[in-house]
């Protein structure tokens, strides 16, 4: 087998914030045609050595080398002129812009001695890109009326036409769904194949495990596992990333559910959202909520949390029929909600961890003259943040921004535990998480329900509703088409479900 080229080499990288290193002494080589995946918990330095790279910050120490010559980019335009281009989580993109305006933003072509940007030739030029990734749109399709998948596409075109050598990719598939995955994954191997290198960055470790040639583990700044692909396994690079073995990631006992219906929904519909919704979560039980993108998940949970509304059917709590919309109502009556976004729904990122743990309780702790008492408050916030070990030096002081995605989800959840809740709500609850973080959250919602609370979770990811649910409801088209008890749960035939295919093993009711 021939060996391919070394075009990328970091050698002893290091940088510190404020003495506190970040990487230290980090060592790896991208060849090129190669993909490599950067695995570590959040918080690992993935974007530190990313930043570097990018030419965002510089190291204190260590040098990088592109072709063998010195690499030192001061700037982001210097990553860009040396043929590096990334991929960011979230993209950066003008959804009130056509296609062609966002690719072309920073460069548009202009005839030469003239402002006159040459339409025609920018065009052509996209439609050819467009083609070459498989998105078949109009190069002047407004970047709004896109899909998720379609928007990382352009996002990726964007990437493409300044032809680069390497290309980052962070966290590209947290909001595709399973097919628009498919479809990029088959992009970024076409890539390998025309000789493009690839750094991976992902949490989800099986798309990790099919796409790479090589992986690089980093755990606290430093290179702790390397090698090919064929040599690592799942628990090899859990184990590497989180500095031990988790032998169990989901808990290893089912909550039971207590015969007390706490949330009971009949015959819930609001036209082209949600059709004859019946359903009912018990105290004491994990019940899951699975389905593809478009199936009507969220759109459900902001339905029984009271922020949009229904046309026809019911929902009851403890026996008590509910308001349309009320959220505030609901909240007091016990029901907490842990929604998909938490950074722009559940959280305050400028502001303190403490402000944002006591947000859905100041009401209870006002003191006259509407002024708070935090005397009185500082103690359940300490006594839950120690129980859901929220990593955080000063609550008080660091703004929750600066936390891993695994801490930012506890203290979401430190929030609403501190109002004491009957039921919880949790939309996509690992999202952007990492493994050693997951098994904390599931067991976190586990001990919820074994106090007896009633937990809804709404998830994409098939394997942890099986991880941790009692029963999983099947959502389609707005339609629960699917129900599975935990003592007959299989992927298959709710993955089926959720296709409509006309599969019933293991299922209570399919329709």
């Amino acid at each position: 087998m021939v060996e391919r080229e070394e075009i990328l080499r970091l050698e002893g990288i290091t940088k510190l914030f404020f003495n506190i290193c970040a990487l230290k002494n980090v060592t790896f080589t991208l060849k090129k045609g190669e993909i490599l995946s950067l695995i570590g918990e959040n918080g690992a330095g993935k974007s530190t050595m990313m930043n570097v790279i990018g030419g965002v910050i510089q190291p204190e120490e260590g040098s990088m080398t592109l072709h063998g010559k010195l690499y030192t980019p001061q700037r982001t335009i210097d990553a860009k002129n040396a043929g590096i281009a990334f991929i960011h989580q979230e993209l950066n993109l003008f959804n009130n812009l056509s296609i062609i305006d966002n690719v072309y933003i920073n460069s548009f072509a202009r005839y030469p001695g003239t402002p006159f940007i040459k339409k025609s030739a920018m065009r052509e030029n996209i439609r050819k890109l467009l083609d070459s990734i498989d998105l078949h749109v109009s190069p002047d399709m407004m970047v709004e009326k896109l899909s998720p998948g379609e928007r990382q596409l352009v996002e990726i075109a964007k990437a493409l036409s300044g032809n680069p050598e390497i290309i980052i990719f962070d966290e590209p598939t947290t909001s595709l769904t399973t097919r628009e995955t498919r479809k990029l994954f088959a992009l970024i191997k076409k890539l390998r194949e025309q000789g493009k290198s690839i750094i991976y960055i992902s949490h989800i470790l099986a798309d990790v495990h099919e796409l790479s040639d090589q992986i690089v583990v980093l755990r606290d700044g430093v290179v702790v596992d390397t090698g090919k692909k064929e040599d690592f396994s799942m628990n090899r690079m859990i184990v590497s990333m989180v500095g031990r073995d988790i032998k169990q990631m989901y808990p290893a006992e089912r909550p039971v559910a207590q015969a007390k219906k706490l949330l009971e929904i009949e015959n819930l519909s609001q036209p082209g959202i949600i059709k004859n919704i019946s359903m009912h979560v018990d105290a004491g039980e994990i019940v899951g909520i699975f389905g593809l993108m478009g199936s009507g998940r969220s759109e459900l949970a902001n339905i029984i949390f009271g922020l949009d509304p229904y046309a026809e059917g019911m929902i009851r709590y403890m026996n008590v029929k509910l308001s349309k919309q009320d959220p505030i109502d609901r909240i007091k009556r016990g029901f907490a909600f842990v929604t998909e976004n938490r950074r722009e729904e559940g959280l305050l990122m400028e502001f303190p961890v403490y402000d944002n743990i006591t947000l859905a309780v100041l009401r209870d702790y006002k003191k006259a003259f509407g002024f708070i008492d935090n005397a009185k408050l500082q103690k359940p916030v300490a006594e839950t943040v120690s129980e859901l070990r929220i990593k955080c030096s000063a609550i008080k002081k660091n703004q929750v921004k600066g936390l891993s995605g695994g801490n930012q989800q506890k203290v979401v959840l430190c929030k609403w535990l501190l109002t004491k809740p009957s039921f919880l709500m949790v939309d996509e609850p690992t999202r952007g998480i990492d493994v050693g973080s997951k098994s904390e959250i599931y067991n976190i919602l586990n001990d919820f329900a074994k106090a007896g609370m009633g937990t809804l979770v709404i998830s994409s990811e098939l394997e942890e509703l099986i991880g941790i649910c009692n029963r999983i409801l099947v959502l389609s088209k707005g339609e629960i088409v699917g129900s599975f008890n935990s003592n007959n749960f299989d992927r298959e035939v709710i993955l089926g479900a959720a296709f409509r295919q006309n599969i019933s093993n293991g299922a209570t009711n399919i329709v």
